[in-house]
């Protein structure tokens, strides 16, 4: 079988993520070690001791999610399965930082500083309650598209995640937003929800986020993947670093191509998809674009021993 190693996005974390996995693999607790050093303090024991509402907060949630896939990374390297055993790495939004790390484009450390400052600058970006996102199920991205350039008027509002066929997330100032809903509803969705964000990511409202992520990332070495990145901006693999480094910066306004980048894999060989780090959801969406597609999660030294012994076989 030919695989493709996924990484998830914000939303996906929870207390206590990635903790048994420490215990279990020395591998695993290195990765959390090397992320509380490059960021000069405990992350770790805010994921696995402290508050949710503060492992939520944008600059948190970012490297804590990435501390977590790089664990299950590392553990299975530990076992003998590897990212080069892959075809593909791919991310949703900050997952892509997640896959960029996995393939060894980018240091641990460096993608820890890079997502705690991408997370600070998307907060900034916008005054709290200045900007929203919803999620419209039941309608199609060109829909929602057509949706979302009515709702805009001289405001922005936009597809900001094209999750499944079934499920497209829209972005901008809040009465736009607010405004897509209404429409969605009119135009059929099934449901058409207010997602509780503190920003709204992936539109033209967080170019001053790009401008951040621009700085810093022409000062940091991106190195070529050992297998390509499917990108969220182009949705297909991609092996240039020039490339990769531009690309995370275009990704900050720019729509996620979630459905986009699991057909073009699916299109070039890839049979089935392993998620590494916190959660499922990426598993639920990949069925939902292709139902031909395995999907395993990994986030537990169970999941890692399942895993390993299907990979070994």
């Amino acid at each position: 079988m030919s695989r493709a190693y996924v990484f998830p996005g914000q939303g996906a974390q929870t207390i206590g993520m990635g903790r048994e996995l420490a215990d279990a693999s020395p591998a695993a607790r290195a990765v959390f070690d090397e992320v509380d050093a490059a960021l000069g303090e405990k992350l770790s024991a805010l994921i696995w001791e402290g508050e949710i509402e503060t492992l939520t907060l944008t600059e948190n949630a970012q490297p804590a999610l990435m501390a977590c896939s790089l664990a299950v990374v590392r553990a299975l390297e530990e076992k003998g399965v590897t990212i080069a055993d892959g075809a593909f790495v791919a991310g949703h939004s900050l997952g892509e930082y997640s896959a960029m790390a996995a393939a060894g484009a980018l240091s641990i450390s460096d993608t820890a500083r890079l997502l705690r400052l991408r997370g600070q600058a998307m907060q900034s970006a916008v005054p709290v309650g200045v900007g929203a996102m919803a999620a419209l199920l039941g309608l199609d991205r060109d829909t929602v598209t057509e949706i979302a350039a009515e709702a805009a008027g001289d405001q922005v509002c936009a597809a900001a995640n094209d999750n499944d066929p079934a499920q497209v997330v829209v972005s901008g100032d809040k009465a736009a937003v607010e405004r897509a809903v209404e429409l969605a509803k009119a135009r059929g969705a099934k449901r058409a929800v207010m997602l509780p964000v503190s920003a709204p990511f992936h539109c033209a409202l967080m170019q001053p986020a790009a401008d951040a992520m621009a700085e810093a990332l022409a000062d940091v070495e991106v190195a070529a993947p050992v297998i390509p990145v499917v990108q969220n901006v182009s949705a297909e693999g991609v092996s240039d670093p020039d490339t990769l480094r531009a690309q995370l910066v275009a990704q900050v306004t720019a729509p996620v191509r979630w459905r986009e980048s699991v057909l073009w894999m699916a299109g070039n060989g890839v049979t089935e998809l392993w998620e590494l780090g916190a959660g499922k959801a990426l598993s639920g969406m990949t069925r939902r674009i292709d139902k031909s597609l395995a999907t395993r999660a990994i986030g537990t030294p169970a999941d890692l021993d399942a895993a390993t012994e299907a990979a070994l076989a």
